[in-house]
């Protein structure tokens, strides 16, 4: 299940800020082998073991890689935080929407596939499956927010 938050809260759970948090936090962790290999699918880099990494545009550091990347890294390392997606484009939101048992936060919808099976839980409260269960729900959503003049 994936949990989408949809009204943004401050709180030490929530990581707003997926650059600042990745760069002071996680990028001092030690990758494992399948962290090594999502920086490889998604920015095309290699991690060296000094923390730098290479790329078609040459050598960096680990604080080089591209917000998505970053994003995705932050909810592989911290599950229990709620993270926000919303930098996120559809190549890192594809691997988002394939993961389970974690907590993201996006005020508005993003174009993505979403796989049939996929359970979303939305708030704390409603139940969707893949796709057109997101979408649907999106579509209530801003019906809602029109309501109430949001």
């Amino acid at each position: 299940m994936i949990d989408i938050y949809t009204e943004k809260k401050e709180s030490k759970d929530w990581i707003l800020q997926n650059d600042l948090y990745f760069n002071l936090n996680t990028a001092n962790e030690e990758m494992s082998e399948n962290e090594i290999k999502i920086i490889q699918q998604v920015d095309e880099a290699k991690l060296t073991p000094d923390k730098h990494i290479e790329t078609k545009y040459g050598l960096g550091t680990i604080r080089n890689l591209s917000s998505g990347c970053k994003t995705l890294l932050n909810i592989v390392k911290h599950p229990d935080k709620v993270v926000c997606v919303e930098e996120c484009g559809p190549n890192v939101l594809k691997y988002i929407f394939a993961m389970d048992d974690i907590k993201i936060y996006m005020s508005r919808p993003t174009l993505v596939e979403i796989p049939d099976d996929v359970e979303i839980r939305f708030n704390d409260k409603e139940v969707v499956t893949g796709n057109s269960g997101y979408n649907a729900w999106w579509s209530k959503e801003y019906e809602r927010r029109e309501a109430d003049d949001l």
